[in-house]
């Protein structure tokens, strides 16, 4: 009996073995076909082929390994890969921003402290390895400045919010187009007389937002769709437009549509990924935040984002209402901002408008133990990526204590000047001009090399994928566009010079996705972006999809690092329905690395049901 019975379960083990091969195989037949497009559910989660050949990790692999991710250079290093597409239902995927993902990890977070709206980044297992879809119809954007005021309904099919801010003329549908008249929660007339108002409440010349130069970088917190932000560029005053990803969706998106700077992100609790005294001017229109919540934490962090003499422009009910709650909440609010040593620059009509200090004077002279406390000494107000809040205030360094002032250049002087911040990263004057010199050089040849490609008006959103000083930015100075800045958040704190240049940017950990909806830059700049990944062992894979998705259909890349990085993306350019525009070796200087290169790529306009197809639209 035990014979016949062994006997037995060997037949069932190598019926199961057959019945898995055979599973086995329907499955690589099933993700391989269609050209990679696993029909109308083709998604799959992870980066599985790349860490199967060791390529990468969840962002915590050792650093410096000694086997790089992109070979030697050699043809035959990496494989021809193909990508499943999404379904169309991942179309405005955020990674790190996905909803869904919070339900399906069942993530334990605070409604009342808006955790749900911070990031929450996918673990490797679950994140998406396929590309994202344009929606069905999609067309290649209007172009600035025209796109300030009208955009393409096909690419945000999303009128909810012309319903519900009809009477506020947020935007209005328009047939095949969506429309901005420029109004807002507070400013129903146009953002550009509400503007002209906040500068003559601080008695500028000539109502100029700009201040002669003076007033340059804004932060305004809960945006809606940015209309405030567009209408400051005419002045030569660049504002971060920021919101979460919350019940108005897609705010950020048509901002960045429209071709204004824009971030998702929330007043949370994590600092914003900015650098202490960023700031001339913060805005909040009817933003809906509970100032007081907390010891007034987050007026703090506007505290900190604030440079010495900036300003914080609210309208808001509590401002100029009479009834009961809105007079208490002005009370404790105004309370708590005069022991932040703020005083009212201005109070008119619907709006108030705080200065903060210019020293450290105000600070000193409060009472012991009056609260908000000052930071504690060894806290670094510039560190931010993932740095929780503290109800503190940031005090002034001594020396812009004695200058009593940031000591910055007007705009657009500050572009080129070499700011005093420099010497907190000990970095000399003569260093930073050669930088300057060095990249107005780099992109006259980059757009030398584009030239066959673009017109005039072809580019208008750009990132930077690591900034450094800010350089490559300023070299476009006399071009019409504007550039997201990013540093990355382990290296110096380069980002507080960029905006003491006058630009803005983010700190940022690329082996995570970044704070934007799909499709929302027309040129992304990669310099060494690919070889710094490879010391930090994540995916290579990974990060060439989030370009992708961030990057617009007829949209640049401008790739600059070793040759051995360049023939590994190579491999991926059919895979992702990018075109290889050029490539060539990069200019020879004392800053170029070895065997450096310069690849040009563009992404073409393709739609899941028709497949891939060229525009230089």
């Amino acid at each position: 009996m035990r014979g016949r019975n062994d006997g037995g379960q060997n037949k069932r083990s190598i019926v199961l073995f057959c019945v898995l091969i055979v599973c086995l195989c329907l499955l690589i037949l099933y993700f391989s076909g269609s050209n990679g497009q696993a029909g109308s559910a083709a998604f799959e989660y992870g980066t599985k082929f790349s860490r199967s050949l060791g390529w990468g990790s969840d962002g915590d692999g050792e650093e410096g390994s000694e086997e790089s991710i992109f070979g030697t250079g050699d043809a035959d290093d990496v494989k021809s890969k193909s990508f499943p597409v999404c379904d169309d239902q991942h179309s405005e995927l955020i990674p790190c921003l996905d909803r869904n993902l919070i339900y399906q990890m069942r993530l334990k977070l605070d409604l009342n402290l808006m955790e749900h709206y911070e990031r929450h980044c996918p673990p490797p297992e679950r994140r998406f390895n396929c590309l994202i879809p344009p929606p069905h119809d999609y067309k290649v954007p209007i172009k600035w400045p025209k796109s300030r005021d009208v955009v393409w309904k096909a690419n945000i099919p999303h009128t909810h919010l012309a319903k519900e801010k009809s009477d506020q003329n947020w935007m209005v549908d328009a047939g095949e187009k969506i429309k901005f008249p420029g109004g807002g929660t507070h400013f129903h007339h146009g953002a550009d007389k509400y503007i002209a108002n906040i500068a003559n409440m601080l008695n500028f010349k000539d109502n100029n937002i700009n201040n002669e130069g003076m007033l340059r970088t804004v932060l305004d917190v809960g945006c809606g769709v940015a209309s405030f932000g567009g209408y400051l560029l005419s002045s030569n005053v660049i504002a971060m437009s920021l919101a979460p990803n919350d019940v108005h969706q897609n705010q950020i998106q048509f901002a960045l549509e429209r071709g204004i700077p824009a971030y998702l992100g929330v007043l949370g609790t994590k600092r914003l990924p900015y650098p202490s005294r960023s700031f001339e001017l913060a805005h909040c229109s009817r933003c809906r935040i509970d100032w007081l919540q907390r010891d007034g934490i987050l007026l703090l962090e506007l505290d900190r984002l604030l440079r010495p003499g900036g300003y914080f422009a609210y309208s808001s009910p509590e401002a100029y209402a009479q009834d009961e709650e809105d007079r208490r909440i002005w009370k404790k609010m105004s309370a708590l901002i005069e022991r932040m040593c703020w005083e009212i620059a201005e109070k008119r009509n619907q709006t108030v408008i705080w200065v903060k200090p210019l020293n450290n004077d105000c600070y000193r002279s409060r009472a012991s133990g009056t609260k908000p406390p000052l930071c504690k000494s060894g806290d670094d107000p510039d560190s931010v990526w993932g740095v929780p809040m503290e109800p503190c205030i940031t005090p002034y360094p001594e020396q812009m204590h004695r200058d009593g002032g940031t000591g910055l250049a007007p705009w657009p002087a500050r572009l080129t000047t070499p700011p005093p911040r420099l010497a907190d990263l000990y970095v000399t004057a003569d260093t930073f001009e050669k930088d300057t010199e060095m990249w107005q050089q780099r992109v006259e040849n980059y757009w030398s090399l584009l030239a066959p490609k673009v017109k005039p008006n072809t580019i208008r959103n750009i990132m930077d994928m690591k900034a450094n000083f800010g350089s490559f930015a300023a070299a476009l100075k006399e071009k019409d566009v504007w550039v997201m800045n990013v540093v990355p958040h382990d290296g110096p704190s380069t980002l507080k010079i960029i905006y003491d240049r006058g630009l803005i940017g983010s700190n940022h950990d690329w082996c995570e996705a970044f704070s934007t909806y799909p499709r929302t830059y027309d040129l992304l700049h990669a310099w060494t972006v690919f070889s710094d990944l490879d010391k930090r062992g994540c995916s290579a894979e990974d990060l060439l999809l989030e370009m992708d998705r961030i990057l617009r259909p007829t949209g640049f890349i401008i790739m600059r690092d070793k040759s051995p990085v360049i023939e590994f993306v190579k491999k991926y350019i059919n895979a992702l329905h990018w075109e290889a525009i050029t490539v060539v070796d990069a200019e020879p200087g004392p800053e170029s690395e070895e065997n450096e290169m310069i690849f040009i790529i563009r992404k073409k306009l393709w739609l899941p049901e028709v497949g891939s197809q060229d525009s230089t639209t």
